[in-house]
């Protein structure tokens, strides 16, 4: 053996030989484990209360006990990272009726608003409830609704996705097609010096309670729908534009007057969904309340673009409302010249019929 070999394998032996700092909570361990037809999930670590004991024991039983590697904590298990989720799926969701359903989900309200509604899931076997542990932070999954059509999901896999959709779909009204997805990332280090941190698609939290979870479900749930009446008017922009090109080749252009009233109600219902439904410019209660609060919201505005987004989309709906008087001035003077034209063909019809009395009345009279 090599003298630098044997010098790398003595710096490793204080090391292997050191024990783990982290208990395995035996405890625990063999509690769940007496009943053999318990089966346990892939729990995930997710802390949303304050106790910092809770923050510890979500990462001490990272993933379950598929892997006894996840009980040690190295440098990159500080950090528990809680996949985010938003959807748009429809146009309208009945809190009141899913709140009713799911009364023992929800989770009490901390402010007025009234437009979404929180729901905590607690994902463990039946066999392992009244055993305590269903109110550890690692069987935690959240679902933050709101009544515009946004659905964020928290520590939430993918292949639990359409089993809490399908919770929403339920008390939803003008359901898409076709789902508008975002994918966010929360990573949560209690040992953070600064109550947050931002990155590329995630943010570093020193610890990620309810409040937490609205706020950020708010600002995502914000931004998917707006995605979506961005794309709405992006049809209307679309469809004004083939107009004009076709009035640029023909020189005039080919529309029904209902068919515009139709675009005009429809720039306007969504300019009054983004502003109202969704209300992208609300004051946030609790980010009013505490600075913390108050700097993720901030942050995470400014990450997706809400304001700069916003802006785009009322371009283009002046560009909409712009065509859309252009071509209701092109359509009242084509009824005008519609009208004069009727005028002049009943003038002409009453002088024809006129000068054919006057022609009857003198060949009586020469008679």
């Amino acid at each position: 053996m090599g003298r630098w070999a044997a010098y790398r394998l003595l710096r490793r032996l204080p090391s292997l030989s050191k024990p783990s700092s982290v208990p395995l909570y035996p405890s625990q361990f063999s509690l769940l484990s007496s009943d053999p037809t318990i089966q346990f999930f892939p729990f995930k670590p997710f802390s949303s209360s304050a106790s910092s004991s809770s923050t510890a024991l979500a990462h001490d039983f990272d993933y379950g006990f598929r892997d006894l590697s996840h009980f040690y904590v190295d440098e990159d298990r500080e950090t528990a990272k809680i996949p985010v989720k938003a959807y748009f799926l429809s146009t309208s969701i009945n809190l009141r009726s899913m709140q009713a359903e799911n009364a023992g989900n929800v989770v009490p309200p901390t402010s007025r608003t009234s437009n979404y509604v929180t729901f905590r899931f607690c994902n463990l076997p039946s066999e392992t409830m009244g055993l305590g542990v269903e109110n550890n932070a690692i069987c935690n999954r959240y679902m933050v609704v709101f009544q515009y059509g946004s659905a964020v999901l928290f520590n939430v896999d993918d292949h639990e996705v359409d089993f809490f959709l399908n919770i929403a779909r339920r008390h939803a009204s003008g359901l898409l097609s076709e789902l508008r997805k975002d994918d966010y990332m929360v990573k949560e280090k209690p040992t953070l010096a600064e109550d947050m941190q931002g990155g590329a698609d995630y943010i570093i939290l020193k610890h990620l309670d309810t409040d937490g979870i609205r706020i950020i479900g708010s600002v995502l749930g914000q931004s998917i729908a707006l995605d979506y009446f961005v794309s709405q008017v992006d049809i209307m922009v679309e469809e004004f534009a083939n107009i004009n090109r076709g009035m640029e080749k023909t020189g005039t252009f080919t529309m029904h007057r209902k068919k515009l009233f139709q675009l005009v109600g429809r720039a306007n219902s969504n300019l009054a969904d983004v502003i109202l439904k969704v209300g992208l410019f609300d004051r946030s209660e609790i980010a009013w309340r505490d600075a913390k609060y108050a700097q993720i919201n901030e942050y995470l505005r400014e990450e997706y673009e809400v304001a700069q987004r916003f802006g785009n989309l009322d371009i283009k709906l002046k560009f909409v409302e712009h065509n859309i008087h252009f071509l209701q001035e092109v359509l009242q003077n084509r009824r005008s010249d519609l009208l004069e034209w009727c005028i002049i063909v009943l003038l002409s019809i009453e002088n024809v019929i006129s000068l054919y009395e006057i022609i009857r009345d003198s060949a009586a009279g020469s008679v």
